[in-house]
């Protein structure tokens, strides 16, 4: 007699384990995870390794050290910024960069005491706070794009310089902010933005002004220097 087939023992309907997160992203969770808790000096390669749960290697394999991690955090909240779909052109640019603005602080939300951390460790060590501008500077580029607003240019590149400046201010005030609608913050953004606006306004008729000057002092320049000519042919 043939022998029946071994039933397997396992249940058909058994649900697989939930995939692990990518080593990237839980190294990035880990080193926020610290920060909440920790100075940014304080942390150690080998604390993030342990709280991630991979060896260093994979550790150093996925990061140069803890400020790429930082970087890759920020990336993180850029993404979520630019997620939120193209801006409304028929607004206004001051309104545009409001909304944009108000999705990274959104964004950041869940990290506030981990981004308090950041700040405060910056505040002591130079190396860490030009670092950070730089990152900062980077992400504001991003959040112009969000915004529909063009950086090219040197007026482009003072104008992510005020967006770092116009995030910082209104980071102040949302990292003590404990409204759940953020009214303090949104109004604290309002301002900076209608000053940042006033700035842009004006460097706007400065930087249309200094080409005439220019094109001007090569006029002389060279007047001068065809009437020098002239008098060595004399």
């Amino acid at each position: 007699m043939a022998k029946e087939p071994r039933r397997s023992t396992r249940r058909s309907d058994a649900k697989a384990a939930p995939p692990e997160a990518p080593a990237r992203e839980r190294i990035v969770d880990a080193m926020m995870a610290l920060l909440a808790e920790t100075p940014y000096g304080r942390i150690g390669l080998g604390d993030i390794a342990e709280a991630a749960g991979v060896s260093l290697a994979t550790l150093r394999e996925t990061f140069a050290g803890k400020l790429g991690i930082v970087a890759a955090f920020m990336r993180r909240i850029d993404l979520a910024v630019l997620a939120g779909g193209s801006p409304d052109m028929e607004t206004g640019p001051r309104d545009r960069l409001f909304e944009a603005e108000m999705r990274r602080l959104d964004a950041l939300s869940p990290y506030r005491e981990a981004v308090r951390r950041l700040a405060d460790s910056a505040r002591s060590d130079p190396g860490l706070a030009c670092a950070l501008h730089r990152l900062a500077a980077r992400s504001q580029k991003w959040t112009l794009v969000a915004a529909g607003i063009d950086h090219g240019g040197v007026l482009g590149r003072l104008g992510v310089e005020g967006a770092v400046l116009i995030h910082a201010d209104t980071m102040r005030t949302w990292l003590d902010d404990d409204d759940p609608d953020l009214s303090r913050t949104m109004a604290a953004l309002d301002r900076s933005l209608r000053r940042g606006e006033r700035a842009m306004r004006f460097l706007g008729g400065v930087c249309s002004v200094v080409p005439r000057f220019a094109a001007c002092g090569r006029r002389m320049r060279d007047s001068g220097r065809d009437r020098r000519t002239a008098d060595r042919n004399a």
